[in-house]
């Protein structure tokens, strides 16, 4: 049985990526681990891109500025390492 870091280290993105995705979809990390290699490798950085720019959206109309700001670092990070 693999472990939540191996999972991670198998996914392609960083914790934080994964974290996003599992905040914006509702699911477990390691669910959200799973969904993230699969937009990986089947051309979907786009739509990680999307789940990103949409959690720092909820955060913003929330009033939580700590996390859309946090959420914006994890945008800058993926866009840098990822090309759609």
């Amino acid at each position: 049985m693999l472990t939540y870091q191996e999972c991670l280290d198998l996914c392609g993105l960083e914790p934080a990526e994964v974290d996003a995705i599992a905040e914006h979809e509702h699911i477990d990390p390691i669910v959200a681990a799973a969904l993230g290699n699969y937009l990986i490798t089947h051309d979907g950085e786009q739509r990680i891109q999307k789940i990103i720019v949409d959690d720092i959206e909820k955060a913003e109309r929330s009033g939580d500025k700590q996390h859309a700001a946090t959420l914006r670092h994890v945008l800058a990070h993926f866009a840098a390492n990822h090309k759609p």
